[in-house]
Parts: structure tokens; sequence; C-alpha cells
């Protein structure tokens, strides 16, 4: 029997379900972009050169890409809890192993490959399909809310593990991370998770469950979805998947090449590692207001993809800045990378919440953790070729001019593929509702 119950009074549990993905991306992806600052000391102790060391994050954004479609196949099917509590675990203990690291293939197993896999299940393409189903009205806010905590993550852990490794060692440091994951994010994850509003007998956004309709199901029929997707190989037979997928890898590229990079980059100009971390702290402090401000924005003004061109055009930009900066004799070069860090932090984690919304907006949520990790699959590609080739071409040249370079030129293009997405013809926020009660969404 369908019931009139209104919103219940207080704060919206979903609320706590996003500050609670917010922090464990705080901890999980704030302590792997740490990575680069671990860089220069490990090659100082065991004489790596750059081009090995990048192995060990391409192979982690490899493996995190590839198993990244099956961690979303396994989170439509038996739900967040069991998935994300497990992600958590298994980084948690790899970073916390990569202490005793002794050989570069201990780091490649440990950091490229156990904590890769881990990092799927805790990941944001898993959380942001969640989201999706506690928020509809403000989806876009939510999802850059949970983008946010990652960035918030980098802000404060990179350069708190810059000062960490001048204060003790390297060793310790990773002992300190692999710690807080385990203390801090496990517990948060058991308590405040669930799959949906339903369990907890709600309704997305807090909303009060509406009157009871004719056929007595107490809920409007949804908009119709002309590409709804029922599984993941339905949705890439469309074109929209496809263009967003292409940017994301071009994404993915020209994010984990300055995760890995940019630390080292500009110690090799001449700026000392704990200022070059507090600069890739505030890049990393303006991803947050930036994805925040993209979802919250591609709610209330224009398509998303619009925003997602923009973003995409923006990152592009800075980059033409960094490497004119670096090219430009007498150009104080911390000025160059302060430049760099406002105009690409804006945009650097912008991209998730725009592609997750527009994702769910065009395939429905049926499959959409599954479909997510498969875009995300281009997304890491895009980053296992970009981190190689940015050592490579550092060892090459004794630079990282021409990496970043193409950067530069390779984010226009993504920009032009997210403009053409015909968001207006597939999304249901432009589909007319039907004028009969039906099933709910």
């Amino acid at each position: 029997m369908a019931v009139n119950n209104p919103a219940r009074p207080g704060i919206f549990y979903g609320w706590f379900v996003v500050a609670t993905c917010m922090f464990i991306a705080f901890l999980t992806m704030g302590a792997r972009n740490s990575f680069g600052a671990f860089v220069v000391p490990m090659e100082a102790e065991f004489e790596w050169n750059r081009t090995v060391v990048s192995w060990a994050a391409a192979l982690g954004a490899l493996l995190n890409g590839v198993t990244q479609p099956f961690m979303g196949y396994l989170f439509d099917r038996i739900g967040v809890r069991i998935v994300v509590i497990t992600g958590i675990v298994v980084v948690g203990v790899s970073t916390l192993l990569m202490a005793a690291t002794g050989s570069i293939w201990y780091m490649i197993a440990m950091f490229g490959v156990i904590a890769a896999v881990g990092q799927s299940g805790s990941s944001m393409t898993n959380t942001a399909a969640m989201l999706s189903k506690w928020f509809r009205r403000r989806r876009g806010l939510v999802i850059g809310l949970n983008a946010s905590g990652m960035s918030l993550g980098s802000l404060v852990l990179v350069p708190f593990v810059a000062f960490l490794i001048s204060l003790i060692d390297w060793r310790l440091s990773w002992v300190v991370l692999g710690g807080m994951i385990l203390v801090l994010g496990i517990p948060l994850a058991f308590v405040f998770l669930h799959d949906g509003p339903a369990k907890k007998g709600l309704t997305p956004d807090g909303d009060p469950v509406p009157e009871s309709g004719p056929d007595g199901s107490g809920a409007a029929a949804p908009p119709p979805q002309p590409l709804f997707a029922e599984n993941w190989r339905q949705a890439f037979k469309s074109l929209p998947i496809w263009q967003m997928s292409f940017s994301y890898y071009i994404c993915g590229g020209t994010t984990f090449m300055l995760a890995v990079h940019f630390v080292p980059m500009a110690i090799e100009e001449g700026v000392n590692p704990q200022t070059a971390a507090l600069i890739f702290g505030l890049m990393s402090g303006l991803n947050a207001l930036g994805a925040t401000g993209a979802g919250w924005i591609s709610d209330r003004i224009g398509g998303r993809k619009n925003w997602l061109t923009a973003v995409y055009f923006c990152r592009g930009t800075g980059y033409v800045i960094l490497v004119a900066s670096l090219l430009t004799p007498g150009f104080p070069v911390i000025a160059g990378m302060l430049i760099f860090a406002v105009v690409a932090g804006l945009s650097w984690i912008a991209t998730a919440p725009l592609t997750s919304s527009l994702t769910a907006e065009v395939y429905g949520l049926k499959s959409m953790a599954t479909i997510s990790g498969v875009a995300f699959l281009f997304h890491q590609l895009g980053g296992f070729t970009s981190v190689l080739l940015a050592g490579y071409l550092r060892e090459v040249t004794g630079d990282y001019i021409v990496a970043f370079s193409i950067a530069a030129v390779v984010l226009y293009p993504a920009a032009i593929s997210a403009f053409t997405i015909r968001e207006r013809k597939y999304s249901v926020r432009y589909q007319a509702a039907p004028a009969a009660v039906g099933a709910a969404d």
C-alpha cells in the first residue's frame, strides 16, 4: 500500500554518504597521489632512473583501469559495501608494505599491481554510481563533492608527506599513510555506506514519497531514456559513450602525468621539494573547487557537455602557459608554475562529475558502475601511456618540455569530442515526462 510519507526532518542521510565517500577518496587517492613526493628520495637510495620509476606508476594506472569494469560489475550486483571496504583494506595494507621496498620489482608489484587493483574497489567510479542513486536533482553537485575529496587529499597529504619524509624518512612515511587508510577508512565505510536510499526507507534527494497515483504505485512515470542500457555492451553500441571515452583517455593522460612527474619536474627546475609539493597541493586544492563548482553549475545552467568542453579547453590552456613559462628566458619558474596550478587546478578533477552525471542521464543507473568502469579504463590507458612517455622523453631530452607540450596539444581535440555529444537528444534531462503515472525510476 502506498503511503504519503513526508520528508523526514533533519539532515538527509545521503549527505552522510557523500561525506564518507569524500573522506575515502581523501585517504586513498591522496595517498596514491603522494607517490611523486617519494620519487626523488627512492631514486637517490636505489639509484633508479626516472623511466624505471615511471613503470610502477604507469602499470598501476593500467591495472586500475583494466580491473575497474570488473569491480563495477561486482558493484552493480553485490552492492557497494563489500566492494569498497575490500578495496580500502587492499590499498591500506599495500601502502603500508611499501615501507619494505628493496627492489624495483617489489615496488612495481606492491604499488603498480596490488594497490592499483585495490584502488578499483574504492574508486570514485563506484562511489559516483552509488551517489547517483541517492541524488537526482543535485547529482552533479554531490559527484563533484565526491571528486573534491580526492583533490583535498592531495592538497593535504602531498605536502604532509613531503614534510614527513624530511622529518623522518620515506619508509616510515609509507607506514603512516597505510595506517591512516586502514584505521580511519574502514570503520566509516562500514557504518555509513548503503547502496541506495531505499535501504534506509528514503527517496532520492530526501524528497517525500509522492501521493499514490491511479495505479497505486505512488510515483509518476519517469521520462524516457532513448539510450537506456540494460548492460554495458548495449551502451557501447552508441556514439556518446565513445565520445566521452576518447576525451577521458586524454583526461587520464594529462592528469596522471602531473601526479607522477610534476613534483620531480619542479625540483629539476630549481624549486625545493617542499615548495614543489605545496604548489602541487595548491593545484589539488583548486581541483576540489573546480570539481564541486562544475557539478553544481551543470545542475543549473546549460548542458553538461558544454561545461565538459570548457574544462578540457581550460586544462589545455594551462599546459600552454606552463610550457611557455619554462621556455621564456628570465621568467620566474615558480610564478609560471603557480599560474599553471591555478588554471589547470580548476579543471583537473572537474571532468569526473560531469562525465559521471552525463553517463547516468544518458544510459540510466542499472549498469552505470560497469559502464563507467569501462569508460574509466580509457582514462587509465591514457594515464599509462602518458606516465611512461613523459618518463622516457625526460630521459631522452633531459627535461619535460616535449611531454608537457604534447599534453597541451591533445587536450583541444578532447574538448571538441565532448562538445559534439548530442546531449539534448539522448539525456533524460531533456526528455518530456509522460502524462500517465507509472512505475518509479
